[in-house]
Parts: C-alpha cells; sequence; structure tokens
C-alpha cells in the first residue's frame, strides 16, 4: 500500500519566475555539493521565496532574493567534508572553520560575473540583528532585508532537517526556538550590558515581522499537509467499504445451502478482490487498511491541534 510523501517544500512558487540562465548556472554549481546541503539551498530558496511573497515584496525582489538564497551555502564547497558532515556538535576549531563558508562563497560571488550581484546571500545570512552573528558582526541597519529574510529560512530549514520531521506535527516547537532568536538576549556581565546600552539591546537575533510572516507559510503548509493527507484518508475509506462488501459476500457464501449459492458469492467476491489479494489474504490486507486510516485520521487530528498551538504564538 502506497503512502503518500508530503514535502515541506513546494516549489510551485519557485516555478512562477522565470529565471532562466542565471537560475540553471547556479543550479549547476549546487550540484557540486554534497546532497544534504543541495537540498537544504532549494528548502531554504523556496522557503525564502513563499516568505517574500507573504511580506508583499516586488517580484524583483522576490526573483533576486531566491536566487540569493540559492547560493547561501555555495561556500561549504570549501568547507572539509568531516567538518561538514560531522553528525556531532563541532569544536570551537572547526566551527570557526565552518564559519568561513560565508566568505569564501562571497568572495566565489564576486569573482564570477553572473553570480556577483547575488552575493549577499553568503554574506548576510548569519549576521544577526543584534551584532551577535557573523562574519561581520553588522546590526540591523547594516543588514540589508534579503539577508534578515534568508536568515530566519535557513534556521527554520536548520531545525526542521536536524529533527527530520516526517510531518509537521510537533513543528510549533522549532517555531518557539525562533521567536526566542527575536528576543534581546540577556547581557553575561555588567560590562557587556554597558556596552548594549542604545538600540541594539532592544533587539534579539532574528526580525519579528519575518518571523511572524513563516507562522502563516507554516499554518499554510499544514493546511496542505490535511488536505493531502485526508486525501488519502478518504480513498482508504473507499478501499475499507470494498473490504466490508467482500466480508459480507463471504459470510453469505459460507451460509449459502446451494452450491449455485456459494458460487455466485464466490465470482462475487473476485470481481472485488485487486490483483495480489487472495481470499487467503484480503483479511490481513484489510487490517492493513484499517491501521493506516487510523494512523492517518490521528495524524489529521494532530496537524488540527498544531495550527492552534501556532496560531497562540507571540512574537
Amino acid at each position: 500500500m502506497k503512502q503518500p510523501e508530503f514535502d515541506f517544500y513546494d516549489k510551485t512558487s519557485l516555478k512562477s519566475y522565470n529565471l532562466e540562465k542565471t537560475m540553471r548556472y547556479q543550479l549547476n554549481m549546487l550540484d557540486t555539493l554534497d546532497v544534504f546541503t543541495r537540498k537544504h539551498c532549494e528548502n531554504v530558496a523556496s522557503l525564502t521565496c513563499r516568505l517574500c511573497e507573504y511580506l508583499h515584496c516586488n517580484k524583483g525582489f522576490t526573483e533576486y532574493c531566491t536566487i540569493c538564497a540559492y547560493l547561501h551555502d555555495i561556500g561549504k564547497l570549501f568547507i572539509p567534508p568531516s567538518i561538514l558532515q560531522k553528525p556531532g556538535r563541532l569544536t570551537d576549531e572547526e566551527f570557526e572553520i565552518m564559519k568561513t563558508h560565508t566568505t569564501i562563497g562571497y568572495d566565489m560571488c564576486m569573482k564570477d560575473l553572473k553570480l556577483r550581484p547575488y552575493a549577499a546571500g553568503p554574506i548576510y545570512h548569519h549576521e544577526a540583528l543584534d551584532g551577535s552573528g557573523y562574519p561581520r558582526g553588522l546590526t540591523k541597519k547594516d543588514i540589508p532585508y534579503e539577508g534578515q529574510i534568508i536568515r530566519v529560512a535557513d534556521e527554520y530549514d536548520a531545525i526542521v532537517s536536524k529533527r527530520q520531521y516526517k510531518s509537521h506535527i510537533g513543528i510549533s516547537d522549532t517555531l518557539k526556538i525562533l521567536i526566542e532568536n527575536t528576543k534581546p538576549h540577556e547581557p553575561v556581565s555588567k560590562a557587556s550590558a554597558l556596552q548594549e546600552i542604545g538600540e541594539n539591546a532592544k533587539l534579539g537575533k532574528d526580525n519579528s515581522i519575518i518571523v511572524r510572516t513563516l507562522f502563516k507559510v507554516v499554518i499554510d503548509d499544514i493546511g496542505y499537509e490535511i488536505t493531502c493527507t485526508q486525501a488519502y484518508v478518504d480513498n482508504l475509506n473507499e478501499e475499507l467499504k470494498r473490504f466490508e462488501q467482500i466480508e459480507k459476500y463471504r459470510k453469505k457464501m459460507e451460509n449459502a445451502k446451494r452450491e449455485k449459492d456459494k458460487n455466485y458469492y464466490l465470482e462475487g467476491i473476485k470481481i472485488l478482490l485487486k490483483p495480489e489479494e487472495t481470499l487467503e489474504n484480503y483479511q490481513e490486507v484489510h487490517k492493513e487498511y484499517q491501521e493506516a486510516y487510523e494512523t492517518r485520521k490521528a495524524m489529521i487530528d494532530n496537524l488540527y491541534h498544531e495550527i492552534k498551538i501556532i496560531k497562540k504564538l507571540k512574537v
């Protein structure tokens, strides 16, 4: 029984833009990245595109921002695989090397005329509004809007991928992390508190408006997942009705006195059975369909509950 797959990042929005040669060119560059990083770049680009649409950005900026997002991790081409693909926590030394992917990616773009216009993606996506980011430690006034958008998309996908969500169930926990990133951090000492006096002291790492907009994107994604899952549930329900009819015919066949009647119901059962289903195994198949139906129904309930949680979150 084939289970439907749900993709968090439907590319429909991206297809609405005619990115032509530039998009094809930089996509070819992404092909040299490891599978995980390439998929991450695609996800971040798709999320960025949708965030731009929900933020009512114009088409030109959305195209530009989407390509910047595709290229944001291109510098990881030159990060050693032992660091890039390390499953555990990076050491301080390894993290310093990992951080260089921002400047490496920027330099790559600046040296390539086709990619130069999109160098903002690599250089700004780890900068934080409060100045705690890298590589330059910029603050809000110096971080362009595209960098702020890509940062939120990047953080969200990184957490989702790390936790390997198969569905949006539990995704509100990820959003809570991003909410915390919109809040000012606590100074570690009185000296640092004095240094932070001013506008930056009131800032978190992430733009709260963009994070709030991400909620809308996620809620719509959950709605789409519910629709897909409901369609699958409806199909399962039809299959369960078929098995119920088979069961009725079987009981009638067993209770029939005449051989003619037994054959009549047997033929009815054969018509209802699908390939690879037999009188001997259909009850087991029926059980599998019933379990799948109940699992997916419960998933839909949980997804609706997830929407309720997200709608109550405050940024």
